[in-house]
């Protein structure tokens, strides 16, 4: 007889944001039935179910606040109504800000919750500082997940006790493993929001000298944000229009045909002044398992899964000269970039791949179920 599958919902923020594969990775790879909740940190819809709010839960929730009978709003109300009509065991709240705002209602209806943080919800002063440093989220919370070495001890810090806190990065899908380089071409490639903590200007001005010395390489951007028209105004000031390319918002298997056709992955990642910092690039893992050498900054959990001089380089954060040298190193000497490539897609075999992910949040969730 087959065993009931365990009842997970994943509150996330966004849908399907481009970025945030890992999420998508986590909902279809999770052992259980998974109730998809999404659009804010309280959530206001449910996948293939539709919004959790309805003019009659509205007008009934007015009524009862009125009436003294509930403390709840009536976001608050639709939620925890679809979560006892789904019958929700356990909760994977992904990033701490979700957390935050559902917390009170996991404990009001005794529902575990798992604490997924990401990056800038562990690291952007006023975000952590708004949240009342996570005190109520890491006190109820079954098990806080960080995603770097970097955040586990952050958070630590920040006082969530350090047998709560389970280190588990992301990581990129297996059919990565799929790609084959063929290094031929001096393209570099670079995957991200363009946001400060990314700070893709410094990755323009390092391939800015690379083409002093090699004029016809190419760096190919992917992705959009805040500091996309900065970076187009750089390129244009550098007259460099012809080398570099902005991609916007790609689909992976674009992404992937990128790969194949690229010799390195590039990321200047610093700390931007609000603290905000990466948890672990999952495009680095993914260029990485495709077999690319990666030359990134010495930031967060990118010297988790960068082995500096054999899967790649790490330079410091802001310095551009030596990420440009690096560049240069990998066209002069292409068999090293194999090399460093093949280095990288074994040791992302070996140590971050999407089963052994999996099956760490899966024993999570049984214990959260189990023990509570």
């Amino acid at each position: 007889m087959e065993q009931p599958k365990n009842r997970i919902a994943i509150v996330s923020p966004s849908k399907n944001a481009y970025s945030e594969t890992f999420i998508q990775s986590q909902k279809n790879g999770l052992k259980g039935t998974i109730f998809y909740y999404y659009d804010g940190y309280l959530p206001k819809f449910l996948e293939n179910q539709g919004a959790l709010q309805t003019k009659f839960g509205y007008r009934k929730n007015k009524i009862a606040r009125k009436l003294g009978l509930t403390n709840f709003n009536v976001a608050e109300a639709a939620f925890m109504q679809s979560l006892k009509k789904n019958k929700i065991e356990v909760i994977l709240a992904q990033y701490g800000t979700t957390a935050h705002q559902i917390v009170k209602i996991c404990r009001y209806l005794k529902i575990p919750m798992i604490t997924h943080f990401h990056g800038y919800d562990a690291s952007v002063n006023n975000i952590i500082s708004s949240c009342n440093n996570y005190k109520e989220v890491f006190e109820y919370s079954s098990f806080v997940i960080a995603v770097s070495k970097l955040m586990k001890v952050r958070l630590i810090n920040l006082g969530c006790p350090s047998e709560k806190v389970i280190y588990n990065p992301c990581v990129a899908h297996p059919s990565f493993l799929e790609i084959e380089p063929k290094f031929k071409e001096s393209n570099f490639l670079a995957l991200g929001r363009f946001v400060d903590k990314k700070a893709p200007y410094y990755t323009v001005l390092a391939f800015n000298k690379v083409l002093k010395k090699f004029p016809t390489a190419k760096l190919i951007l992917g992705g959009d944000g805040p500091l996309f028209e900065m970076c187009n105004n750089l390129v244009s000031y550098l007259k460099i229009e012809d080398n570099v390319l902005f991609k916007g918002v790609i689909a992976q298997k674009e992404f992937k045909a990128y790969l194949t056709n690229s010799l390195a992955f590039v990321q200047h990642s610093i700390t931007a002044q609000n603290g905000d910092q990466e948890g672990t690039p999952v495009a680095i893992m993914e260029a990485s398992t495709a077999g690319l050498p990666v030359i990134a900054t010495k930031h967060a959990g990118i010297q988790d899964v960068v082995v500096n001089g054999v899967t790649g380089f790490l330079v410091d954060e802001h310095d551009v000269e030596t990420m440009a040298d690096k560049m240069i190193e990998l066209i002069e000497n292409r068999e090293l970039a194999i090399q460093m490539g093949n280095a990288g897609k074994l040791y992302m075999i070996n140590n971050f791949t999407m089963k052994s992910h999996l099956k760490v949040l899966d024993e999570l969730i049984v214990k959260s179920i189990v023990e509570r």
